[in-house]
């Protein structure tokens, strides 16, 4: 034991593991500062070069990180689950508009085509060593990718649009490394970077997405990639413009080793045009999901990029999970040829609603942004007491907390089951949440 550093060891392994398990026991702390590597090696009684490996191995593993002559100190725990705290609980009687699921009565019936799919797993099933992706929905994907202006390459399938985002940003970044996000953002997003032992620097959203100048400074300031969603972005409902994506491409061209990664949250929900950004730098990835248009259950996403990008996240696929199903991947096969989405229809429907809300906001003098998708993002003074006074009014709302890490402080609305009947009633009860506290008499 090393006085008040619990740190022991001869050689550089040792060293290191002694620190990880300090760090796991508590008996280190986030943003507790190291003994300089000359001053450890002293004390050790070893080589400085050894302290000096010890510390890269820590750093490369995203246990401890170094500032130049202020040292080394453990990095920040990692968010796992972080955000899921700022869950409203919905009693009995509220009305919740606060969870982010697609309208149930807009979500195609799924039985006819697994049954369908299931079939022909019973005709010649899938055995260990098959390919891992159903030809018949690589070709299909593949249709859409190239109608939508997504650059050639090759397709894979993932758990997810999340599953694809992690596979991606971990066969390219190591930890330590910062990636540039929306702020606000999807907060499963804004928890697995940092879980990855990645930092994340924030870049701002307006209802045109990621503002082009706000990337440049997070690519220029060292940022190694680019996160962004192309439409119904979750939560502000943004989605990339033609002259946004120009922008954005113009300023990915002065950084062509930059990752991008896009998602396409609104695939099968929205009649908006795709912009996509990719091809613009060397390494890139284009996910798309099934979840928001087929069910959020059906745990399936489309992902292409570059060949090296793709390459590398089937490989690391190969050894963990192997595959997705190729049952689901029938099925989604069958519901997507065969048209079990009227996208129009979903992407009116989920507008009607949008423009309903903002509009009766507006007549109220209440700002509120919802361009595209299921969600209407509204600006507020007070997060926590907008929150709690339409709780208490009857409405549970998703806390601008769970989607933020610089923006100021919002409330989702997610309108996707929102009756016409429903709506005025709503933005009174927003307009009153937003004015100040009642006063409270003690006589």
């Amino acid at each position: 034991m090393l006085g008040e550093y619990p740190i022991s060891g001869r050689r550089a392994a040792d060293i290191s593991a002694s620190v990880e398990r300090a760090v796991g026991a508590g008996e280190l702390l986030p943003g507790q500062l190291l003994p300089p590597m000359r001053e450890l090696a002293e004390r050790l009684g070893v080589n400085p070069n050894t302290v000096a490996a010890a510390y890269r191995t820590l750093r490369e593993r995203g246990v401890i990180e170094t500032a130049g002559r202020r040292g080394s100190r453990v990095r920040p725990a990692p968010a796992t689950t972080g955000r899921e705290h700022f869950r409203v609980d919905v009693p009995a009687g509220v009305r919740d508009v606060a969870q982010g699921n697609p309208d149930p009565a807009l979500l195609p019936p799924l039985a006819d085509a697994f049954a369908a799919a299931a079939a022909e797993g019973d005709r010649a099933p899938v055995l260990y060593g098959d390919t891992p992706v159903e030809p018949e929905l690589a070709r299909v994907a593949r249709a859409g990718f190239d109608a939508d202006g997504v650059p050639e390459g090759p397709v894979a399938v993932v758990s997810g649009a999340l599953d694809g985002v992690e596979r991606v940003l971990a066969a390219h970044l190591k930890p330590g490394d910062t990636v540039a996000v929306e702020d606000p953002g999807w907060g499963r997003t804004l928890d697995l970077v940092p879980a990855l032992g990645l930092r994340t620097v924030p870049v701002g959203v307006d209802d045109e997405g990621p503002r082009a100048d706000d990337v440049r400074r997070a690519l220029e300031a060292g940022a190694r990639a680019l996160i962004v969603t192309d439409r119904a972005q979750n939560p502000t409902g943004a989605a990339v413009s033609a002259p946004r994506a120009r922008a954005l491409r113009a300023v990915l061209r002065e950084h062509p080793e930059v990752l991008l990664i896009e998602d396409d949250h609104g695939h099968g929900i929205v009649d908006l045009p795709l912009h996509p950004l990719a091809g613009v730098t060397r390494h890139w990835a284009f996910v798309r999901s099934a979840a928001k248009a087929y069910g959020p259950d059906l745990r399936l996403a489309l992902l292409t990029g570059d060949v090296l990008t793709v390459d590398r996240v089937s490989g690391r696929h190969r050894l963990g999970p192997g595959w997705v199903s190729r049952l689901m991947q029938r099925a989604l096969v069958r519901l997507w040829a065969g048209g079990a989405v009227d996208t129009a229809e979903v992407a009116a429907s989920y507008r009607r609603r949008r423009d309903a809300l903002i509009g009766a906001l507006e007549r109220r003098g209440v700002a509120a942004h919802g361009r595209s998708g299921m969600n209407v993002w509204v600006p507020v003074p007070d997060e926590t007491g907008a929150v709690a006074r339409l709780l208490h009014a009857g409405w549970a709302v998703a806390p601008g907390a769970r989607f933020r890490l610089a923006a100021p402080p919002g409330i989702r609305v997610t309108v996707s089951t929102l009756a016409d009947g429903e709506v005025e009633k709503l933005a009174d009860a927003i307009t009153s949440a937003l004015g100040p506290a009642p006063a409270r008499s003690y006589d």
